[in-house]
């Protein structure tokens, strides 16, 4: 589990800020058990599980129908806080997404991005922007535009505040996903990611391609863990060349690079 977020005295109702994409998330990721403890004793958020994010609906219902029909006050607390630190990426992007922005790992050199493409004068897209750190780059350098595109409206907020208190007008925000960008086709001079390729392969790919227009650049920065798993082989099997870079706190990465 991460620890970016200290959830010991955090309210479980702050599960009312996730968003309908981060509640999809929820089935297959949390202990069920203790779900369902913190679910009934918090009816609120059951509710709003359900109509916030209807395709989960019934998963909520038969998490709800296994748990104990009662539980000590102690109980409760400690299925709801072993819940807050399961989600505790997600659970900070949406209570304090300036913590995220500060995060060791993200401090890696700039000169990983910028040895690869002058920015200036370009229309760049950053998918699965998250709090914009490839954004500003490109954004700091001169890009005529940026478009962050990310699923997370708390996330866009916070990036669109971060751009006027740095005097940017050229960064943008829009929903989307990697699979699902919400962009015309050829758009981009440049198009951005980090740490968010790999789970939609062919889609996640297809996309990247169709936004960028011919001649112009794919980098995924980072966009593996130092490994040659199914990521690599499929990046470097459509032409991407690659390097290894150390990402802080989390060891050696890989960025990937192409010409459209």
């Amino acid at each position: 589990m991460l620890d970016w977020l200290d959830v010991t005295d955090l309210s479980f109702n702050a599960l009312l800020l996730l968003e309908h994409i981060q509640l999809s998330w929820l089935p297959g990721w949390v202990a069920e058990a203790e779900f369902g403890i913190a679910l009934r004793a918090n009816p609120a958020v059951a509710w709003y599980a359900r109509h916030k994010c209807p395709q989960i609906a019934e998963w909520v219902d038969g998490v709800l129908a296994q748990a104990p029909a009662s539980a000590t006050p102690e109980a409760i607390r400690a299925a709801e806080v072993y819940i807050l630190r399961q989600l505790n990426d997600i659970i900070l992007y949406v209570v304090e997404p300036a913590r995220y922005d500060e995060q060791p790992f993200l401090g890696w050199d700039d000169a990983e991005l910028t040895a690869l493409v002058d920015f200036a004068g370009q229309t760049v897209i950053d998918v699965g922007a998250g709090a914009g750190r490839l954004a500003f780059v490109a954004a700091a350098r001169g890009a005529e535009a940026v478009v962050a595109v990310e699923p997370v409206a708390r996330l866009r907020r916070y990036i669109l505040e971060k751009a006027r208190a740095r005097g940017l007008d050229n960064v943008f925000a829009v929903d989307g996903l990697l699979e699902a960008i919400q962009l015309p086709n050829a758009l981009a001079d440049v198009t951005l990611g980090g740490h968010v390729f790999g789970e939609y392969l062919e889609d996640e790919y297809a996309e990247l391609m169709r936004v960028t227009r011919p001649g112009g650049m794919i980098i995924l920065c980072p966009g593996n863990n130092d490994v040659d798993n199914a990521i690599h082989e499929f990046l470097v099997a459509r032409g991407f060349q690659w390097a290894r870079f150390e990402e802080p706190v989390d060891g050696m990465k890989r960025k990937y690079w192409k010409t459209r």
